[in-house]
């Protein structure tokens, strides 16, 4: 098909922008007769703002990012909504050469446990109260932010009293942390691995391991665009679908790995994407962790807009005092992810539909057959390494015990 219908998207250099790419690269997007025009953005701020002005139809967004924006949180923001995720997982905690010598003498472990190194860096943080220690994520409305202060909060450290938490753009923070200017990040791939490769960074744990098939980047789409082009919209999502299946096969990861890592995309070492994409990460000891669902682009419903998860990073707002609780800011949220849209635009090719459109946050302990449209569909194992559940229908409860 010859593309007819041209959509300029944003995107900042990361594996997750892997399904915009590859939905270009290899095709997708043209088979749908979309002309994708991807333009290469080094902040979330500046996604931001050339979204609001109209440059871009869409953009890689942060999941939180386009509540975040609803809520009225950002400057320059206007009415945003998702109608898909980019697929789950893809962080790290990464923290200095140092700072992880002292962890492994407190006790850490190796195999990226969040309970063990978290109760390590705890000693750590305890024995330097003098000098607290600097700690970068990419936005303060990004999972980076929230799954951060979530384990050091679960692992007896207040984010906002025994840390100082700063922002950084993601590629900026290998060359942070090797300069002594911060002393760890949490960032998604390949600026962890970058830190592993340098020798300057180890990992510490993983996104997927804090809260397991948890989404990270979003389709975040101007409201007022996607109202007066439904059908583009729905000719992008297919074609990011398509592009989901692709990225999802391991016999694509390396070919996958070398165009991410062009300098228009990523821009980086093709070797520094490829743990991420096989799950085998590189360990303090030289030698690999296996977690093979460190970033997933397809199963689980990987592509799907659960309102669960987007009440859940509103929970951690509330949390966090970014915005104040209400019913009517709760709404606010629970609306800006489209499941209504990603159904409408998928549900022709048969894909696999949940049979609903949010569910509690760790209620599955094992890799589960669920009730679906159209394919059929496996969920989990989900939920937070602390064993707490999140549901959706109980918001304010779950604020009163955070």
């Amino acid at each position: 098909m010859t593309a007819d219908c041209r959509i300029t998207v944003g995107f900042l250099p990361l594996l997750d922008s892997a399904l915009l790419v590859a939905a270009r690269e290899k095709g997708f997007a043209e088979a749908e007769g979309v002309d994708l025009v991807l333009v290469r953005e080094n902040s979330w701020a500046s996604v931001r703002d050339r979204l609001a002005v109209g440059h871009f139809a869409a953009a890689h967004m942060l999941a939180p990012m386009p509540i975040a924006f609803n809520l009225g949180l950002a400057p320059l923001a206007m009415p945003t909504i998702a109608p898909m995720a980019l697929g789950l997982g893809g962080n790290a905690v990464t923290v200095s050469v140092p700072v992880w010598a002292a962890m492994l003498e407190a006790g850490a472990s190796a195999d990226l446990d969040p309970t063990t190194n978290g109760a390590a860096l705890r000693q750590v943080i305890a024995s330097r109260a003098a000098e607290r220690l600097r700690l970068a994520v990419v936005h303060p409305h990004s999972g980076h932010n929230y799954e951060l202060r979530y384990w050091l909060a679960a692992s007896g450290i207040n984010p906002e009293r025994d840390v100082d938490i700063m922002i950084l753009p993601p590629p900026l923070m290998p060359d942070a942390l090797a300069a002594g200017q911060i002393d760890g990040y949490c960032a998604g791939e390949p600026w962890n691995s970058a830190s592993v490769f340098r020798g300057t960074g180890r990992l510490v744990t993983t996104k997927s391991k804090i809260w397991r098939s948890s989404p990270e980047k979003v389709l975040g789409v101007s409201a007022e665009w996607a109202d007066a082009n439904p059908e583009a919209l729905g000719r992008l999502l297919r074609a990011l679908y398509r592009a989901a299946q692709w990225c999802g096969d391991a016999a694509n990861h390396a070919e996958l790995a070398a165009t991410l890592a062009r300098p228009g995309y990523v821009d980086c070492e093709a070797e520094w994407l490829m743990p991420a994409l096989s799950g085998q990460l590189l360990g303090a000891d030289g030698g690999q962790i296996a977690v093979d669902d460190f970033f997933v682009p397809l199963a689980r419903a990987a592509t799907f807009p659960w309102r669960s998860h987007a009440l859940w990073f509103y929970s951690q707002m509330a949390r966090w005092g970014q915005i104040e609780a209400s019913d009517a800011n709760e709404r606010i949220a629970r609306e800006t992810y489209r499941p209504d849209l990603y159904r409408a635009a998928l549900g022709p090719l048969g894909v696999a539909l949940p049979g609903a459109n949010a569910k509690v946050e760790g209620s599955l302990t094992a890799p589960t057959p669920v009730g679906s449209a159209g394919a059929s569909l496996v969920l989990g194992p989900d939920g937070f390494f602390d064993g707490k559940v999140f549901d959706p229908d109980q918001v304010a409860r779950y604020l009163r015990l955070s």
